[in-house]
């Protein structure tokens, strides 16, 4: 190892990404919830939903609810981000937080783990006692195709309140949007915002607040088009419990002196995850035109 590259060198860089990838990587993770694994599949058991009996008589036998239950599993995979680096002063100036090799590190780390989030909002989770049952997300769980012509309206924000509410979606649990910055240009456009709405969604385009009608928005530039209908970009409203990001290796960095490269100084960062949707009842997926 390089004189200049000592262990707590290379400790203070892992520190400066795992920091950076908190800041400026990942938009989606504090928005699902997060679970450290171990092995290359993970199981979450879920519990379904029962109905209390009423006793009739005094000293009745105990009546016996037989609580539903199922599982999901989630199948990691390892992401990697590496680069070389052969100037010395360039290896000296890694452990400054703003090292632009850090900043790199930590926004790949961040798209590729909303990359799993999205995928597990909108693509198939596997079920069962061994997750080999295949669960697509049911057409009850998508907007209507009526208006899919139309951007990202009040009249969609609205769907997706009264899909959660009908679903007896617990209001204390949090809700999210993710959507790009096309949806909330919309929103400004609609001619069904109020003024004291426009004044909300204003803020809102502005990034002075995050919230409109019961939602935090989260801002992405990694959502997909619809595969049938080009034209869509395909968004999504969801609770903080509906995907399960579960993490086998926490994003990590190292900094290696490589002999077959002339020497120079490689920087790396690596990470295990995995995501799986829980329940279908709690992701609504909203095509908008752009």
């Amino acid at each position: 190892m390089s004189s200049q590259v000592t262990t707590a060198f290379v400790q203070q860089y892992s520190s400066n990404v795992a920091m950076l990838a908190q800041q400026m990587g990942s938009r989606l993770r504090s928005a699902v919830d997060v679970e450290t694994v171990t092995g290359k599949n993970a199981y979450f058991d879920q519990v379904g939903v029962t109905a209390a009996v009423e006793r009739t008589s005094r000293h009745a036998d105990t009546p016996q609810i037989d609580t539903p239950h199922s599982r999901r599993r989630v199948s990691l995979a390892d992401y990697e981000w590496a680069d070389l680096i052969d100037d010395q002063d360039k290896v000296r100036m890694l452990i400054d937080p703003t090292s632009s090799y850090a900043k790199a590190a930590a926004a790949a780390m961040g798209r590729a783990m909303d990359d799993v989030i999205i995928t597990a909002l909108g693509g198939t989770a596997y079920t069962g006692e061994t997750g080999s049952t295949s669960t697509a997300l049911p057409s009850g769980s998508k907007h209507a195709t009526s208006d899919q012509s139309d951007g990202l309206t009040i009249a969609k924000l609205i769907a997706a309140k009264k899909f959660f509410d009908l679903g007896d979606v617990d209001p204390s649990i949090p809700r999210y949007i993710v959507c790009g910055a096309t949806q909330i240009a919309d929103l400004l456009g609609t001619t069904q915002v109020t003024s004291s709405d426009f004044a909300t969604v204003k803020a809102l385009a502005a990034g002075d607040v995050d919230s409109f009608m019961g939602f935090k928005f989260i801002m992405s530039n990694r959502l997909s088009l619809d595969a049938t209908n080009t034209d869509d970009r395909l968004i999504y409203a969801f609770t903080q419990d509906a995907i399960k990001l579960a993490v086998g290796k926490d994003i990590t960095a190292k900094i290696d002196v490589r002999a077959d490269k002339s020497y120079a100084t490689q920087v790396y960062t690596c990470m295990s995850i995995g995501a799986t949707r829980m329940e279908e009842e709690k992701v609504f997926q909203i095509p908008c035109n752009e």
